[in-house]
């Protein structure tokens, strides 16, 4: 698969807000962007997703950082 080029400065506020929020709660003393870059496509995909999509999938939109997240950063 091709890596898609995001960077969190083109992510909408929310996405940032609620990716940095997971971050800085789970990753203290880690470098957020170097964790979350190579995962950004996988939460931009979960992101464009409708609600009823990601609910088959158990997830809600509060869920997505810990879903893409949950190998490195488990609860």
């Amino acid at each position: 698969m091709a890596e898609t080029d995001l960077t969190t400065r083109f992510m909408p506020a929310n996405w940032r807000h609620d990716l940095d929020l997971f971050l800085a709660e789970r990753a203290a003393g880690m470098n957020g962007y170097l964790l979350a870059r190579p995962r950004l496509a996988s939460v931009a995909h979960l992101e464009s997703l409708s609600e009823s999509e990601l609910a088959a999938m158990g997830l809600t939109r509060a869920d997505i950082p810990s879903f893409v997240f949950e190998d490195l950063l488990p609860e």
